[in-house]
């Protein structure tokens, strides 16, 4: 029996551009062998489908073997249709594994016929996803509760998990992972706490469902002390948020992770061990090329970024600021800013980031793809620059400027930037990324624009890439989003870091073998 073959099929529903199903298939036991595979992923978004298509594509391949065509199609001199008519068969098997599909809306058998030839017949394996989260997040429901209550309360996104209830309730599989925000914790629909309804539901969800009776799963989470862990009663609502940061993950991502295991499975996961050591933002993007962002609403050149960029300087030199950032905007040379480019689709490049090397790079590529700069205003692009010097001039005390810190001339020209400076609303609008810590949540938000994820670097003066925005995701470099870049932010934003994945991926195998 091939590796293959004898791997523990992974079904991902709600699957995104396919970061938990990168992590789960990429995890490898200290022997090197790989215990899992993506047997069939579903996602409805059009772009994120294709993304999912590809590396589905890529997976049919064994690790050193994938073709040169699949680096030359990354690399721009081979089409998608060219790459897929060259490999037939992959690109076939790609396309069933990888299903476009709204689920909650298709037909149910269809869905249920699909799963089933995918897990085919095997007992162990495992049911990986997590429903839509916008209804969820804080964000989001700020956002509609404010400009309209009525569509928030009928947002049918709050019981899209149901689906994910019914494919349990059918398939009955021996473990399964779902993921969520953290504010799936305190939201609320109808005036029930959504999360304990999700619990209790998750905990039998073939509740009602003619011949499932008896069906009960054990609710676990991941990061609690072994004594709690023994008692799944005793667990709280907070004891389910994995903090990405505590496992080496170079971002402060805070998600909701429930594993449930089948209670007839009589198995207990493994805890994650956290570590004290936190991977910083500059370990795994400054190895990348050095960008300049571009200029929208007038005529873009490098000589005009770098006037905008050499003007903000000499005015802040003539501005009350702190001693350290007058001393900081002393040592800045502006020689070579004139020469930065933009980006490109893809990138030719030798370097390879601190952290990791081994996970992100890959020698075949010979570069990096999805690293295009955005376009700016010229008074944005100044505004970048000041923060990013502000938090590079504070050294260990690094820290992103609020707007009460920013110099008159620097403050946006909105209704509400005095509400700010009086402290009655947000001040962050424009958060530099610290260098020396881990990266702040990369949410979808970023396809919107790119002020909460300015690069630390102040003679670049831009937002992160989409590349710089999947390196702080752990997506591996020849990892290919596809679609505009804003769906590609979107993407990165929505997505499970992989390397995270792979812990948890480690934690079910135990639950699957017993070990």
């Amino acid at each position: 029996m091939s590796r293959r073959r004898a791997a523990f099929p992974v079904v991902d529903i709600f699957a995104g551009p396919g970061g938990l199903g990168e992590g789960f298939s990429a995890y490898a036991r200290s022997d090197g062998s790989r215990p899992f595979r993506i047997a069939f992923s579903i996602e409805q978004n059009e772009d994120a489908h294709a993304t999912l298509e590809l590396r589905s594509f890529y997976r049919q391949f064994p690790p050193g073997e994938v073709p040169a065509e699949y680096y030359g199609h990354l690399r721009g001199e081979v089409t998608r249709d060219e790459l897929f008519r060259q490999y037939e068969k992959a690109a076939n098997a790609a396309k069933a594994d990888a299903w476009r599909c709204e689920l909650g809306a298709a037909d149910e058998d269809e869905v249920d016929r699909r799963i089933a030839a995918a897990i085919d017949g095997h007992d162990a394996w495992a049911l990986i996803g997590g429903p839509p989260c916008q209804a969820y997040s804080l964000a989001g429901r700020s956002r509609m509760r404010t400009s309209n209550p009525d569509k928030f309360e009928n947002d049918p996104r709050h019981f899209l998990y149901r689906e994910y209830l019914r494919i349990i309730a059918r398939h009955r599989p021996p473990v399964f992972v779902m993921e969520n925000v953290k504010g799936l914790l305190s939201a609320t629909h109808d005036g029930s706490n959504m999360f304990q309804r999700i619990v209790d539901d998750l905990t039998e969800p073939a509740r009602g469902v003619r011949g499932s009776r008896g069906l009960r799963y054990n609710l676990h989470a991941l990061s609690v002390p072994k004594q709690k862990a023994l008692l799944a009663d005793a667990y709280s609502p907070d004891d389910f948020v994995l903090r990405a940061e505590e496992y080496g993950i170079p971002q402060a991502r805070h998600r909701v992770i429930i594993v449930g295991v089948r209670d007839d499975t009589r198995r207990r996961p493994a805890m994650l061990t956290t570590t004290s050591v936190r991977t910083p933002l500059r370990d795994v993007i400054f190895d990348l090329p050095r960008l300049r962002s571009r200029i929208s609403r007038e005529i873009d050149s490098p000589e005009k970024w770098t006037d905008a960029i050499r003007e903000c300087a000499a005015a802040l030199r003539k501005t009350p600021t702190t001693e350290s950032l007058r001393r900081y905007l002393a040592t800045l040379h502006f020689d070579g800013t004139a020469n930065l480019q933009a980006g490109s689709d893809f990138v030719f490049w030798k370097r390879k980031p601190k952290f990791r090397s081994d996970w992100y790079a890959d020698p075949e590529l010979r570069g990096v793809c999805n690293h295009v700069s955005r376009r700016h205003l010229r008074s944005d692009i100044q505004r970048y620059f000041f923060v990013s010097a502000f938090a590079a001039s504070m050294d260990e005390m690094a820290r992103s400027p609020r707007l009460v810190d920013f110099p008159t001339f620097l403050l946006p020209n909105h209704e509400n930037v005095q509400e700010a400076l009086d402290g009655r609303m947000f001040g962050d609008r424009f958060r530099v990324q610290v260098a020396e810590r881990p990266s702040t949540t990369v949410t979808s938000h970023i396809s919107k624009d790119g002020h909460y994820y300015i690069h630390p670097d102040p003679l670049q003066a831009r937002s992160l890439t989409v590349r710089e925005a999947a390196r702080l995701q752990t997506f591996p470099d020849n990892y290919f989003f596809c679609g505009t870049k804003t769906s590609q932010y979107h993407q990165v934003g929505n997505a499970v870091p992989p390397l995270l994945a792979w812990e948890i991926a480690s934690v079910v195998e135990g639950i699957l073998t017993g070990e």
